[in-house]
């Protein structure tokens, strides 16, 4: 289930308000199974569901699901102490998000600047 060859950084967030499960598992190198069995395991995670049971995640559903990625695979934590550490310590874990789209915003706005100059 530990996926080594994906410890390469992660394509970046589009600027998109909803993604479908495939997105997600493209954008967070995770397959779907996975990420409908992580929505069991953590209450936290939970995107809206529309017609036909579809799953929309949000952008703050991407950046947690890397985090549970990053805890399970990066950091060898089990489901239980990724459960815990999300949502025992939520205060942390909205930091951790909070850095992640400062990234990611940083990351864009040097790609517009870097269009800009040419």
């Amino acid at each position: 289930m530990l996926d080594q060859g994906s410890n390469n950084e992660l394509p970046p967030i589009p600027a998109k308000r909803y993604f479908t499960i495939g997105e997600v598992s493209d954008l967070c190198a995770v397959k779907p199974h996975v990420l409908r069995y992580w929505e069991q395991e953590f209450t936290s995670l939970n995107p809206v569901k529309r017609r036909g049971n579809r799953r929309y995640y949000q952008r703050h559903d991407v950046l947690m699901i890397r985090q549970i990625r990053s805890l399970l695979y990066d950091q060898g934590f089990t489901i239980g102490g990724a459960r815990q550490r999300i949502e025992g310590d939520q205060g942390k874990a909205d930091a951790a998000i909070s850095s992640q789209i400062v990234k990611q915003v940083r990351q864009e706005l040097e790609e517009v600047l870097a269009i800009l100059k040419r």
